[in-house]
């Protein structure tokens, strides 16, 4: 089902089962996969790669050239996984440079007016709120939500299983399985509520829980000698683990 008002480029490639809305623009280049639901004025620049079931609402822009000063206008991509959902107004940068391009994973909800940009690199079973905003080369690892009007700094990663806050703002990275909330954002808390929704033992819980307040509730003390303090029994919790290797991998510093 395509639109008559609908500009669709030749050198697009469309799926089957397709539905493209009125006013839509589909640019050459553009791979647009099986089922896709585009209602109007969605706008899809190429190099872009889309999955299946992927559903676009009235005036997103996908797909549209960087807006990193260093790109000089060669041909960047976006890929995006299956199944997500770009509420009204949504935009998606490509990457800056040719063979890095953005990604977006499966399963994504973005709603009205949030950004992802250019070198971003998201996960699966993201929640991007309202106006959340998304700065260049941030990276989003499975079910982190940024709730609406939240932004984040570019270069930082935002941990699975986290929660950001209603107008935070986040300068450094936030940890897996934590919410962090404020301007600027501070560690509040383990996400107890995610967790449990998403089927985390109680036993993994708690040892968050220990994690969190043994390194994150002190005011003295670095994260390396907190973290050198913990307890042997404790490092060895999987979830904990996943916690420490992302502190250890973190360049711009952890959120605490």
């Amino acid at each position: 089902m395509i639109h008559p008002t609908a500009i669709i480029s030749p050198d697009a490639q469309l799926g089957s089962d397709i539905e493209i809305g009125p006013y839509c623009v589909i640019e050459a280049n553009v791979i647009l996969g099986d089922r896709c639901k585009l209602h109007s004025h969605v706008v899809i620049h190429g190099h872009s790669q889309l999955g299946t079931d992927n559903e676009f609402f009235p005036f997103a822009a996908i797909g549209t050239k960087s807006q990193d000063l260093k790109y000089l206008g060669e041909p960047t991509a976006l890929v995006i996984g299956d199944h997500n959902v770009f509420r009204e107004n949504v935009t998606v940068h490509r990457g800056t440079l040719d063979g890095s391009p953005t990604r977006l994973g499966s399963h994504n909800l973005c709603l009205a007016y949030s950004h992802i940009a250019h070198d971003c690199q998201v996960g699966n079973h993201i929640i991007l709120s309202n106006n959340g905003t998304l700065a260049g080369h941030v990276e989003v690892a499975d079910y982190a939500i940024i709730s609406g009007l939240s932004a984040v700094h570019q270069f930082c990663r935002v941990g699975a299983h986290s929660i950001t806050g209603g107008l935070a703002k986040i300068t450094q990275d936030i940890p897996p399985f934590m919410i962090a909330d404020g301007n600027p954002a501070a560690v509040r808390g383990i996400n107890k509520i995610g967790l449990q929704r998403r089927g985390f033992s109680e036993q993994d819980t708690r040892a968050l829980r220990s994690a969190y307040k043994k390194l994150f509730l002190k005011k003295d003390g670095n994260l390396s000698e907190l973290i050198a303090d913990l307890d042997e029994d404790l490092k060895k919790n999987p979830q904990v683990a996943t916690l420490l290797k992302f502190i250890a991998d973190s360049e711009r510093g952890v959120t605490r």
